[in-house]
């Protein structure tokens, strides 16, 4: 049986090979990476092979003779448009008659209100299409995506947001694992909706403050007050626009998902949103 994990220089592929090689022999794990040398510098044991989502001929190579495929969604904004490079990847993978794929999806791909759900509506559409035998890792929020908030926390004793909704944060490692799980699972479920217990900001802020020394002020603003005040702190308008946005699918209800998929593949409860900050900051 062999293992492939694409995309795998990020630092989700990083840590999922990392998790597969515990699970699989690593000689049965092939590391697909649009940069090969950083490839190399981070799996110097493992079988390397050079793949990027803009190309479907050379994703159609990478992934000759691969049974499994841990298939992580590429990032938005590049000069390929994701829909057009996660389709490269879909007809890959049909071209080689792959026998599973787990895809990293979003909350609830299908019906979520938030625009950033729509490449992976399409991906997951694709996939079952092309009838492969497939996991959707629909995966909530990191927790790291917070990293900001709680180094506000930390160094001013000042944390806002202005997202009024929850989100079921988990630590990136967590989603990362339970991928690596699914993928070698005998029998896993076509969809996954991986999410910690779903909470607000406010609930965010308490469990920071019991992890500083000294206590912050954790406040909810208005998304303006939010977005003029990265800008006070050097940001300019067009990127402390977008920052602001990022919390949009926590306002909207997209994240706010209880579910207990993730600590159930996991086998163990998730890490606490306190010993997770502790975890960042330490960083």
């Amino acid at each position: 049986m062999k293992y492939a994990v694409t995309a795998a220089t990020g630092n989700f592929g990083l840590l999922a090979v990392n998790y597969l090689s515990k699970l699989v022999d690593p000689k049965d794990i092939i590391v697909i990476a649009r940069n090969e040398q950083k490839a190399q510098q981070l799996f110097p044991d493992f079988e390397i092979r050079k793949g990027n989502y803009d190309s479907v001929e050379e994703m159609t190579d990478a992934l000759k003779g691969i049974d499994r495929v841990l298939f992580i969604s590429s990032q938005p904004g590049g000069p390929v448009e994701r829909s057009v490079q996660h389709q490269n990847v879909v007809s890959a993978l049909q071209k080689n008659h792959v026998s599973f794929v787990a895809y990293t999806s979003f909350a609830n791909a299908q019906s979520s209100k938030t625009a950033l759900a729509a490449d992976h509506k399409l991906t997951e559409n694709l996939i079952e299409e092309a009838d492969m035998p497939h996991s959707f890792l629909r995966n909530n929020w990191y927790l790291e995506n917070e990293a900001g908030f709680f180094e506000s926390g930390k160094t001013s004793q000042k944390a806002i947001y202005w997202a009024g909704n929850k989100a079921g944060w988990a630590l990136e490692r967590e989603y990362a694992e339970a991928a690596a799980k699914v993928l070698t699972s005998e029998n896993p479920q076509a969809i996954y909706e991986f999410s910690g217990k779903s909470v607000t900001y406010e609930v965010l802020g308490e469990a920071l403050n019991k992890v500083l020394a000294q206590p912050c002020d954790v406040a909810q603003v208005s998304k303006q007050e939010y977005t003029f005040d990265l800008e006070n702190q050097g940001l300019d308008s067009q990127t402390a626009a977008l920052y602001a946005s990022f919390q949009d699918p926590i306002d909207n209800g997209s994240l706010n998902e209880n579910s207990s998929d993730l600590q159930n593949v996991l086998g163990r409860e998730l890490t606490t949103l306190s010993d997770g900050i502790k975890e960042i900051l330490s960083k």
